[in-house]
């Protein structure tokens, strides 16, 4: 528990209103999207500027006290669960759009922006950002970077590391450090917005984005694929790429969550199907157009029983709402549900589908699985109950199996959730050793007190 000068000074810097420390207040910041993690911190607060972070940081170095960065509160990996109580710095009412020139195609942001009205703001000036995470509606800017957050479109365009050109970073010691700018090239020293990208809270808090944008492709067409065999459906997607066709969206949907999805929303959808592929092309409309052809015909020879194309947007529109809807199908499904997020190289996609049948028929478990399988990247997930200790811990150890299989295809442990609390125990096996001790160095060097988002990515010494 903080001290009461803590808090007074706390309120000195944000304003009383924005310190929360009601229980019910604490409790809405403990979890995220996880199933699994939770833990109270001991203070809420709800900054608008950098400087108002740089001070709270600041007062947080001095007093050793942990700090946990928060946008949204929507990742899955535990990232922003305050597992050693202290400070939750939550960034959501510093969400203003600052600048948006469609001279230089780039975007300045504060990090509680959320992504949909982002995009909206964006779609008036002709303008597109494509790192799309399926928590778009509610994801905020800053965790969005923070976590280097990935999508359906970034098997053609990219994460959000391709897109960030310039950041503003509060650091442990409450110095704020600007890095980047808004040019299209920038070759000076060493590319220290990186270390910020991805870095899940753990270097510095995120207080202002520059983001390069692209203009808003002109036409597009979207296709369902229906399979029998989801190894099948997995090759399918390698034969496309090694085609030399690259869709801008290419996403794998499994016969459970088909079912799921028509029990609540019917919209006749194949629940015989096995699995279903979703694609789109973008781009020109002739472009778009030879692309659909090539596609279709790959489909076919590779298995599919049926290849539909959407009439017009608004059935591509439905097409593309069933697939976000996935993870709600899913996270309903049961008490607990462990579900992460493994890449595998795309042209193992099909074999790791495979390995994923051998683990569930080894060891008793449904393993469900969505993802965005035109960059190799699944969402496993094992439904199981957390208060059943002796089936959670086989849970875990099939979830183990899967991380197994993943690393042994020469994939890695998540393809854009981040490690956060739920991969940390892992994190060693996937990593060169030398390349972890010299993350444990960088992180030792920015955050010698190790109060930004301790616990999390790897396990600490004497845990």
């Amino acid at each position: 528990m903080l001290r009461p000068e803590i808090i007074t000074q706390l309120q000195e810097i944000v304003g009383k209103p924005a310190v929360l420390t009601a229980k019910e207040d604490l409790t809405s910041y403990s979890y995220d999207g996880t199933a699994t993690w939770a833990h109270l911190p001991d203070v809420v607060v709800l900054p608008t500027t950098a400087e108002q972070i740089s001070r709270t940081l600041k007062l947080a170095n001095e007093n050793r006290i942990p700090v946990t960065p928060r946008g949204a509160g929507i990742n899955v990996s535990g990232g922003s669960i305050p597992i050693k109580g202290g400070i939750v710095l939550c960034t959501t009412r510093m969400n203003r759009i600052l600048e948006i020139s469609k001279g230089n195609m780039v975007a300045t942001v504060e990090p509680g922006v959320v992504l949909q009205d982002f995009n909206l703001a964006l779609a008036k000036e002709g303008l597109f950002y494509p790192p799309d995470p399926q928590s778009f509606l509610g994801c905020t800017m800053g965790g969005t970077v923070a976590e280097n957050a990935g999508g359906p479109y970034c098997v053609k365009y990219g994460v959000t590391k391709q897109y960030v050109v310039g950041l503003e970073v509060v650091l442990a010691s409450g110095h704020i450090m600007k890095l980047g700018g808004v040019t299209v090239k920038n070759r000076t020293g060493y590319e220290l917005m990186m270390l910020f990208t991805g870095s899940e809270g753990t270097l510095g808090v995120i207080t202002k984005i520059t983001v390069r944008l692209i203009p808003l492709p002109k036409a597009s067409k979207t296709m369902m694929a229906i399979f029998d065999d989801m190894v099948a459906g997995g090759q399918a997607v390698s034969n496309i790429l090694a085609a030399g066709v690259v869709p801008a969206k290419v996403e794998f949907v499994d016969n459970f969550v088909i079912r799921r999805i028509e029990e609540m929303t019917p919209m006749g959808l194949p629940v015989d199907a096995n699995c279903l592929i979703l694609l789109q092309t973008d781009g020109s409309p002739a472009a778009v157009e030879a692309e659909y052809v090539q596609i279709v015909d790959i489909l076919k020879e590779s298995g599919a029983r049926e290849v539909k194309v959407a009439k017009d947007a608004d059935e591509a529109m439905a097409y593309w709402k069933m697939r976000s809807a996935g993870f709600a199908a899913v996270f309903g499904a049961a008490k607990t549900v462990m579900a992460e997020d493994v890449a595998v190289p795309r042209d193992k996609l099909a074999e790791f589908i495979k390995k994923l049948g051998e683990i569930s028929e080894r060891t008793g478990f449904f393993i469900q699985y969505l993802g965005h399988a035109g960059d190799g990247n699944l969402h496993p997930a094992i439904f199981t109950d957390i208060n059943n200790k002796e089936e959670f811990a086989r849970a875990e150890k099939a979830m183990e199996e899967i991380f197994e299989a993943a690393l042994s295809l020469g994939g890695v442990l998540s393809g854009e959730h981040g490690i956060g609390l739920e991969k940390k125990r892992f994190f060693s096996r996937a990593m060169d050793p030398v390349a972890l001790e010299l993350m444990k160095q960088i992180k030792k060097m920015v955050d010698p007190n190790n109060i930004l988002n301790p616990g999390k990515i790897w396990e600490e010494e004497g845990a």
